[in-house]
């Protein structure tokens, strides 16, 4: 049985990606931040698909020490890990003059120094059995810029160059290294915004939709799948549209 670890995978796209590798007969070891709030969720995974085929375990990715623990469970009660979905992530919105320094250095910690850690602790073992895949889940917000973003259009554009060197660097030894890039999706804290919010974001995208999570999942399981094997350093994007035009007025 295949082994992939998926951080954030007690809701949003973590959870869609989880179900959507138990549903391929993936063992899936779930990094949450919140052991409590998950255990409703895994409980239910576990009765659909048997407790030999999803994990729950909790993890700060942003935190050197809690990582460590997180992959020394997860090294001794797995032979392997072959393949790591870097899903778990903050947003804060602001100005840099009303950004503090703990939201500043949280969000850089949370959503660029994880991969670090996470890398660090997964890919030894993966560079031995000269095979791997990691997924990284940036933003269209790292590769553009947004009003009152600063902080996280700076942590997704480091993720979005990141990508390219982790690929040039394992690429040798058989790793393939990739981002999906979404747009606004219908996770759960998104839909905690007004209806007009939500009507802007739709009005925003050439489809005229918000990206569902299950969407964002299928590319994931495709990016790590056999089918996937000519796609290395990519971000690709999965944001119904975001980002594509030139910002020209309509002739």
């Amino acid at each position: 049985m295949k082994n992939i670890i998926i951080t954030g995978a007690g809701t949003g796209m973590g959870l869609s990606m989880t179900k959507k590798f138990l549903a391929n007969d993936w063992h899936v070891i779930m990094g949450v931040h919140n052991l409590d709030k998950a255990k409703g969720v895994y409980q239910e995974l576990v009765q659909k698909y048997s407790p030999e085929k999803v994990t729950l375990k909790q993890v700060n990715v942003g935190d050197s020490k809690s990582v460590a623990e997180f992959s020394k469970e997860v090294n001794t009660e797995n032979s392997h890990i072959d393949a790591i979905i870097n899903n778990a992530g903050i947003f804060t919105g602001g100005q840099l003059q009303d950004l503090t320094e703990e939201e500043w250095d949280r969000t850089m910690a949370v959503d660029v120094k994880s991969i670090y850690l996470m890398t660090k602790a997964f890919v030894p073992g993966m560079i031995q059995r000269r095979a791997g895949s990691i997924i990284n889940i940036a933003s269209v917000a790292g590769l553009l810029g947004d009003y009152s973003m600063p902080a996280y259009n700076a942590a997704k554009g480091a993720v979005v160059n990141l990508v390219r060197s982790m690929a040039l660097d394992y690429g040798p030894y058989g790793i393939r290294v990739n981002n999906i890039n979404p747009g606004a999706t219908n996770t759960p804290m998104f839909k905690e915004n007004p209806e007009t919010v939500k009507q802007s974001y739709r009005d925003a995208s050439p489809l005229k939709k918000i990206a569902e999570p299950e969407e964002i999942a299928n590319v994931a399981y495709f990016l790590v799948s056999d089918q996937a094997t000519a796609i290395t350093g990519q971000n690709i994007g999965a944001s119904m549209g975001y980002g594509i035009w030139s910002g020209q007025p309509k002739q």
